[in-house]
């Protein structure tokens, strides 16, 4: 358990997650109903870019650093940065918003989340930052095997975030059968399922997996910065969707090149794909 987010926080990864996010949950926010967020790999919420690890690796200057000043980003760019900087004038200007964060703030009175964090100082700082929000339960424990107590919820609606930090390659094949298992218990949900792509032959065994299981409904998204046949360091990131909103499809068409184009480290090489593994059932 030696993986720490803050190395990491705001870079392209967070990009793609961060802005689906936040549109899944302005998809579960149009309807009066209340919904659940289960956040199965929680982090500490909150990341200081001018902190030791930001600086360290300087990963969010190639992410959302390169997207400050962006004139004319698409929509769903746009709603992810107005998001941040609503989060940064609310606890300083340095600060990145992790999922639970970004979730939090989504929360209507009758909503609910759940954020799940095993590791102990991380849980701490979590349920440190988010412990008394409205409609906010913080835990300690295996995100994984949380998720066969906490589905499905009570609302009925929700979205489920898987976002485990890929110490082993053995992670790619974990996270499909969770989907399956998680699935069995909660059909109607809406998933988010976020790998790395630094691997290209376990993300494949990933996708055929769940290719190859019972889950209808599979959006698979992929951003790429660099080319995926050097196999050092993260490449990009992607997306299992099941249940996706019906105008995300169409959204990330539309956000995806400009992302492609504007975060690439290595000219010519930034790219995109949209693809369904599975469809209506």
């Amino acid at each position: 358990m030696n993986y720490r987010h803050a190395f990491h926080a705001g870079n392209v990864g967070d990009v793609l997650k961060h802005m689906v996010q936040i549109h899944v949950l302005a998809h579960l926010r149009a309807k009066a109903k209340p919904f659940a967020v289960i956040d199965t790999h929680a982090g500490i919420g909150a990341y200081d870019l001018t902190g030791p690890a930001a600086i360290r690796t300087g990963e969010w200057r190639h992410g959302l650093g390169r997207l400050w000043g962006a004139a004319d980003p698409p929509e769903a760019v746009r709603a992810y940065l107005d998001h941040v900087r609503a989060i940064q004038e609310e606890l300083g200007a340095t600060i990145y918003p992790g999922s639970p964060l970004i979730s939090a703030h989504h929360l209507r009175p009758g909503d609910r989340m759940v954020a799940v964090e095993r590791h102990p100082e991380d849980y701490a700082v979590l349920a440190d930052l988010l412990g008394r929000a409205p409609g906010v339960i913080v835990r300690e424990g295996d995100g994984y095997a949380a998720l066969a107590a906490l589905l499905p919820p009570a609302e009925r609606r929700g979205l489920i975030l898987i976002d485990p930090p890929f110490e082993e390659r053995e992670e790619y094949q974990a996270l499909a059968l969770a989907l399956g298992r998680a699935h069995r218990r909660f059909a109607t949900g809406v998933y988010m399922l976020w790998y790395p792509i630094k691997d290209p032959g376990a993300v494949a065994v990933m996708r055929q997996m769940i290719q190859d299981s019972a889950v209808p409904r599979v959006l698979a998204v992929e951003l790429t910065v660099r080319p995926t046949t050097v196999l050092a360091g993260l490449a990009g990131c992607g997306l299992i969707l099941v249940n996706p909103p019906w105008r995300l499809e169409e959204t990330l068409r539309e956000a995806l090149p400009w992302l492609a184009a504007r975060l690439e480290t290595t000219p010519g090489a930034g790219g995109w794909s949209l693809e369904w593994l599975r469809g209506e059932a």
